[in-house]
């Protein structure tokens, strides 16, 4: 598995799914642009229409700097484009999709249920540390808790920090993460995001089953 094939498992990144109160229009188009490519279009089909995606994020951005929310997917959508191309060319997108959440960050730490926490953390702990990338388990963890003390019962924040916690070992404390995102609230217009979120906590879970057999 190459350094960055865990991106377009993980990331919704996101990985930021969490519910906004009446979006606007433009996070709305990306945000169901990236759904029906992340969980409709066949694997071996996502990373054009992702690269393309990620053109008109960037426009998006470019055209709605003050936009937390615009930035937040914009950094979604390039850091899933950089899993389905993988390898080390992969590295430059997750770079700028850490420079543009942190430019969110800037802005609302509270947009879109501080999704931008959960998904700069994700990012910190699925990108290889020093000297080949930004990697840091100390700072994933704390992001991740800053979108958890947000968004507290979010199905996004307790699924990556239950994926954090099984990377790290401890199998108790992520399946507790992990059934926790399961009882989230289903979010108004997200059916195809929560499905595909469930399908991914379930198989996680999985996993863990299999770490304790």
């Amino acid at each position: 598995m190459n350094l960055f094939a865990r991106f377009a498992i993980a990331l919704l990144s996101a990985v930021a799914l969490s519910a906004a109160a009446a979006p606007p229009e433009e996070v709305s188009r990306l945000q169901g642009a990236w759904e029906q490519i992340k969980y409709q279009t066949p694997a071996n089909q996502q990373e054009k229409q992702f690269e393309q995606l990620t053109g008109q994020a960037r426009q998006a951005a470019l055209q709605n700097p003050a936009s937390a929310e615009v930035l937040i997917w914009y950094a979604i959508i390039e850091s899933t484009y950089a899993g389905a191309k993988g390898g080390l060319g992969a590295l430059s997108h997750v770079k700028n999709a850490k420079k543009t959440l942190e430019q969110a960050l800037a802005i609302d730490p509270q947009a879109l249920n501080g999704s931008a926490y959960t998904s700069l953390g994700s990012l910190y702990y699925q990108v290889p540390g020093w000297p080949i990338g930004f990697g840091d388990d100390k700072k994933a963890l704390e992001n991740l808790r800053r979108g958890l003390a947000i968004n507290p019962d979010g199905i996004d924040p307790n699924y990556f920090y239950g994926d954090y916690l099984f990377r790290k070992g401890d199998y108790e404390g992520a399946e507790r993460a992990l059934r926790k995102a399961l009882q989230a609230p289903a979010r108004p217009g997200r059916k195809l995001a929560d499905e595909g979120r469930r399908g991914e906590i379930a198989q996680l879970l999985e996993q863990i089953a299999a770490k304790r057999r």
